[in-house]
């Protein structure tokens, strides 16, 4: 297994991710002297819910936990150990709906959240290499990452996936992946009795990728009561399967409660599912996602991701908000530096001080700005941070 970007582990952590993106390797590589349960065991999840104290009492004092979300309620036993300082516990998690909410008390100031995404684009092979916003890749690597893109955006980055050679090997991962992890064990870790619902859903979702979600003109084409929709999106969403852009126009009280635009954590996700889309709409999902995943991992210090929609209806696909600065931020699939892929661009601007810095993401290999604008090949997040 090759090295994850993720920073080190610290003791006493909560390892968040979705399913098959190497959370168990990367905790048991990492820490081989703990002890390890999974509660995907019939048999630790059955003692984790009748006999808490006695599955705590047959491991040492360093234990890894996985798939903890199926009995939630264990916390409460990992935060007595860890009161009475008795045990030192890694966690993993492919579900934080029941374990966020829930627990939030048990868990808060105890500890550490860490999020595991699927493979950032070039992540198995080795280090990133430069700053996506800042460095400028050299010419030949721009071309060599260029012609990898394509597959990258059919096929995502899940770890497994990722060192397979051969395409057919990955359809068929991808189809297993589908099966049981993206529907099948989705629908019984909450208990959907609709997988059909469910799956109609996640077919909305890919369809509508690029245009703004409203959940009330939703119920009458795929047939579920609002309620049911906004369970199922809390589902996906809490597994780490889709993520959400808040509209960045809107004050901060009012971005969590108006509509927003859904997209797929992972491009293997929507091969997975084989909805068609436009190239435009790959394109858009693949580079959201990889940003989606460099924040996850901490690389950029912001708290969502947004999109910004002015009143006249002009919009900017991307706004990444953090501490001191604003990136404002457009994908385009031109292969030429053009000004017209920067015109929302120009007329934006901020109402605080924050510095504002504006980028083009697209599809050609070379550097360059207008009026301000920095113009990015997509080719350099590849290996980029």
């Amino acid at each position: 297994m090759f090295s994850r970007w993720i920073p080190p582990i610290k003791y006493n952590s909560l390892i968040l991710g979705p399913r098959r993106v190497g959370k168990t390797t990367l905790l048991k590589n990492q820490f081989p002297d703990f002890d390890y349960v999974t509660l995907d065991d019939f048999d630790f999840l059955q003692l984790a819910k009748t006999d808490p104290k006695s599955l705590m009492n047959q491991t040492s004092n360093k234990l890894i936990i996985d798939e903890i979300q199926r009995h939630p309620e264990l916390t409460i036993t990992v935060k007595k150990y860890l009161d009475e300082k008795q045990k030192i516990f890694l966690l993993t998690g492919s579900n934080a709906l029941k374990l966020l909410d829930q627990n939030a008390d048990t868990l808060a100031a105890r500890i550490q959240i860490y999020h595991l995404p699927t493979c950032c684009w070039g992540e198995e092979l080795g280090p990133p290499t430069h700053r996506i916003f800042f460095d400028e890749v050299p010419s030949l690597k721009l071309k060599e990452a260029q012609r990898l893109l394509d597959e990258a955006m059919e096929f995502g980055g899940f770890p497994e996936l990722v060192t397979l050679k051969e395409q057919k090997e990955k359809y068929e991962l991808l189809k297993k992946y589908r099966d049981t992890y993206f529907l099948r064990d989705l629908t019984q870790m909450v208990n959907i009795e609709n997988t059909e619902g469910l799956l109609a859903l996640l077919m909305f979702i890919g369809k509508a990728i690029c245009s703004e979600f409203e959940i009330s003109k939703l119920g009458k084409e795929i047939g579920l009561s609002t309620p049911t929709i906004k369970k199922y999106l809390n589902v996906l969403y809490y597994s780490d399967l889709i993520f959400k852009l808040y509209g960045y126009q809107f004050g901060p009280a009012k971005r969590f409660i108006k509509s927003g635009k859904y997209y797929f954590a992972d491009n293997g996700i929507l091969t997975s599912m084989k909805i068609k889309l436009s190239e435009g709409q790959i394109l858009e999902n693949f580079v959201l996602s990889e940003i989606e995943k460099r924040r996850k991992i901490g690389f950029y210090e912001a708290n969502e991701l947004y999109f910004y929609k002015s009143v006249s209806g002009a919009e900017i696909d991307l706004i990444l908000e953090l501490s001191d600065e604003v990136y404002a931020i457009e994908i385009k699939s031109s292969k030429v530096i053009d000004r017209r892929d920067a015109k929302h661009l120009f007329s934006f601007s901020l109402q605080s001080d924050k510095h504002l810095r504006k980028f083009v993401l697209y599809c050609g290999t070379e550097y360059g700005e207008i009026e301000g604008v920095r113009f990015i090949p997509i080719a350099s997040i590849f290996r980029g941070q």
